[in-house]
């Protein structure tokens, strides 16, 4: 009796250790008597040979990263202190397992390596103005290293670009006298846009002079509008020979 009790132990030990359950992102590599099997198990329920067989998780769901401040200096000579975030997934669970002993380990090195390699052949203003074409490259050239691993980076984003204080003022100074050029660039465009149209309203006025005399009585009603007690206007020449053509029949000689 006791030695069946003994037995049955055993076997539920056996039956135990043999069955393994894994969750809907995890999969499995089993190694046999210290060779991988072909292909991966999971996810559910796997059995295992107690004793000869071996099994390595791996988590396949998309890993956050986030690399250390690293120390840059770009193409013009400016030293940056540059963060990025990386986003990535195992998607060859076997060659994670077999072809490197630490996957995340050396997907943080190589992205911290390629970040210092990629931005310092970038200038300062390429780093602040075209992130997304600066990720993009950082993004192909490290997921080219972790590719042999089974690892797939997905997406790569310079967080933070920290600059010294000098150049800080520095950009500042700038935008502002890149804001005031823009400024005198638009007032002098309105000033020749504005002359263009006078030009045209007098040319249009010297070939009537009615509208000239128009537009003089409405200037004389713009100026009485006002809360003026003295207004001093200008009398056109050509009103004056106009009227004076009026009064000269009136004269007779004696």
């Amino acid at each position: 009796m006791t030695i069946a009790i003994i037995v049955l132990v055993i076997i539920f030990a056996l039956l135990a250790a043999s069955v393994r359950i894994l969750n809907e992102w995890e999969r499995a590599v089993i190694l046999r008597l210290g060779r991988a099997l072909p292909g991966v198990k999971g996810p559910g329920i796997i059995f295992l040979i107690p004793i000869i067989d071996r099994m390595r998780k791996v988590d396949t769901r998309t890993v956050t990263l986030q690399v250390p401040p690293q120390e840059v200096i770009t193409r013009d000579n400016v030293s940056t202190k540059v963060t990025a975030v990386i986003l990535f997934r195992v998607v060859d669970a076997n060659a994670a397992i077999t072809r490197n002993v630490d996957f995340m380990y050396s997907t943080s090195q190589v992205s911290q390596t390629a970040l210092r390699s990629i931005l310092g052949q970038h200038t300062l203003d390429q780093l602040l103005g075209e992130r997304e074409q600066v990720n993009e490259r950082l993004q192909e050239v490290i997921d080219g290293q972790t590719a042999p691993w089974g690892v797939k980076v997905g997406v790569v984003e310079v967080k933070d670009v920290e600059i010294p204080e000098d150049m800080r003022q520095a950009l500042a100074k700038e935008a502002i006298a890149e804001r005031l050029r823009r400024a005198k660039v638009i007032g002098a465009e309105g000033e020749f846009q504005a002359s263009a149209r006078l030009a045209e309203a007098a040319d249009v006025m010297g070939r009537s002079p009615g509208a000239m005399q128009l537009r003089y009585l409405q200037t004389l009603v713009e100026i009485g509008a006002e809360s003026n007690t003295t207004t001093v206007f200008p009398i056109p020449m050509n009103l004056l020979e106009g009227l004076g053509s009026l009064a000269a029949p009136s004269i007779k000689p004696a």
